[in-house]
């Protein structure tokens, strides 16, 4: 098996309008990886994935997908690749083990499949529904269906759009148990969402906002970029003298103070790993009695909130002091 990247794109460019698509994009996605890209409606998701998989060429730039041109695949490539698109393409009027059996037969799944379609329907929960005429299927059997068509086959790559829409929690995070299986097994996954907090699942996370990449890292990256560094959270038994939190703010390795409430204040240090023992040192030297300290680790909603409004800081002042830290 190839060693190269499953993907590379060089300065990628789709644009419809002028801020609408893709613009710029630089991207290198190593095999087995799972990556995803985030990012709030029109952010650019759809369309990356859509120059990905071929459906669209770009109008500068370079993408390389398993070696390939996506818009020029040989059929040997395309039957290795896995796309689950946001909106059904099955047929409303047969049931979903029909249109499961349909979607093997295009891949060219043999025709003893009863043992794969099988494996598909338990795994995806699909016993109960699995007769049913799609028309009178819910939302989430429908998307449960899309997921189960995307694996029949057994690609090496998948790009999965918003994969987990409109499906409840449980049925979330067994979508996701089951990404990293395939991950763990070799597979290359490409996954869009709009569930920030999903990015912790992944090895490799995109920011996108209006179809730039703000932010390309791996999720512990992400936080450090978001917030300047680790953040470390300190409550004290009594509220610290202003001079002695000044004298704190200069301590090796931390950078930043801020107020929680009276008795508490949160760090940004460079390493929560490693600041115990300076904070000690601190407390000690200073005759501040520390109740408890720990390190915070701020969810996905807040990481991505913060790199969104610090781009937009730098569009509106250029000149000024923000910007995302390579």
């Amino acid at each position: 098996m190839s060693t190269d990247p499953a993907i590379i794109a060089d300065h990628l460019t789709k644009r419809f309008e002028e801020e609408a698509g893709v613009f710029d994009l630089d991207l290198r996605v190593e095999r087995g990886l799972i990556v995803a890209l985030i990012g709030p409606s029109g952010s650019g998701k759809t369309t990356t994935v859509r120059l990905m998989t071929g459906l669209l060429a770009p109008d500068s730039g370079s993408i390389s997908v398993l070696g390939q041109d996506p818009t020029r695949f040989t059929a040997d490539t395309r039957a290795r690749i896995g796309y689950m698109a946001q909106d059904s393409v099955f047929f409303p009027d047969l049931t979903l083990r029909e249109n499961l059996n349909f979607a093997a037969s295009l891949f060219g799944v043999p025709l003893r499949r009863k043992r794969r379609v099988n494996e598909m329907v338990e795994l995806l929960d699909l016993g109960d529904s699995i007769d049913r005429l799609l028309r009178d299927a819910s939302g989430g059997e429908k998307r449960r269906l899309s997921l189960a068509a995307t694996l029949i086959h057994g690609p090496d790559l998948l790009f999965l759009d918003e994969p987990t829409a409109g499906i409840d929690p449980i049925l979330r995070q067994k979508f996701w148990d089951h990404f990293e299986h395939l991950s763990e097994q070799g597979s290359t996954l490409m996954v869009t969402t709009q569930y920030v907090g999903e990015a912790a699942f992944c090895d490799l996370v995109g920011v996108l906002a209006k179809g730039r990449v703000l932010a390309l890292d791996t999720p512990d990256g992400l936080r450090r970029r978001a917030h300047g560094g680790d953040l470390f959270d300190v409550v004290f038994v009594a509220p610290p003298a202003r001079d002695d939190l000044v004298a704190l703010t200069r301590a090796d390795g931390i950078s930043k103070v801020t107020w929680l409430d009276d008795h508490s204040v949160r760090l940004v240090v460079a390493d929560a790993g490693e600041i115990s023992s300076t904070l000690a040192d601190w407390a000690s030297q200073r005759g501040v009695e520390l109740e408890r300290s720990e390190a915070f680790v701020p969810p996905f909603d807040d990481v991505f909130v913060e790199l969104v409004s610090a781009a937009e800081d730098e569009e509106t002042d250029p000149e000024g002091d923000v910007a995302l830290a390579g």
